[in-house]
């Protein structure tokens, strides 16, 4: 029987960025958003305020675009400062590219297992799926999951009793399975 865990995010991730007012290195962002139009030509920019002094800072959404370009439908969420397309602009590699920024999503995630009746089966086939693209190393997840330590699992894998199409070292954002047997 095939379990399904799933990775969720709880909140939104830290940015991380090097403040210019302080030392810190963490921004975190409210859902807030600027957009200044000049004649024809129109900017956004996703706030973030570092959590080292309470600093703004502006993350380039778009620049200098033509207004008839964007989507009505994203003018009103980024007028909204809707949470939703805060979230979706953070995971974007572009957005993070451009403005040479990268998120930590410690404490920002939680795994749902559906439940605790799998660990006593002898063999376990267990799908992972993620609801965002939150870099979480497998070992973790499994860890957490079977609750096992990670020296545990990692000599499962040694071991051969835990198996999976995917490398299981490192760091995944992806979906994978896994099975386990004990």
């Amino acid at each position: 029987m095939l379990n399904t865990w799933v990775v969720a995010p709880t909140c939104l991730p830290l940015v991380l960025r090097r403040c210019p007012a302080c030392a810190s290195t963490r921004f975190r962002a409210p859902g807030k958003f600027r957009v200044n139009a000049n004649h024809k030509a129109i900017d956004a920019w996703l706030l973030v305020l570092c959590t080292g002094c309470g600093d703004t800072a502006k993350l380039t959404v778009f620049e200098r675009r033509n207004v008839r370009s964007v989507r009505p439908e994203l003018l009103d969420l980024l007028h909204d400062n809707d949470l939703g397309l805060t979230a979706e602009l953070l995971q974007d590699p572009v957005l993070q590219r451009r403005n040479r920024v990268a998120l930590d999503w410690a404490d920002a995630w939680r795994l749902d297992t559906g439940g605790s009746d799998h660990l006593d089966q002898e063999v376990i086939d267990v799908s992972v799926r993620f609801a965002a693209r939150i870099p979480v190393r497998p070992v973790r997840l499994i860890a957490e999951g079977c609750g096992l330590s990670r020296a545990e699992v990692e000599r499962l894998v040694e071991e051969g009793k835990l198996v999976s199409a995917v490398r299981l070292s490192g760091k995944l954002s992806g979906d994978f399975t896994f099975t386990l047997k004990r």
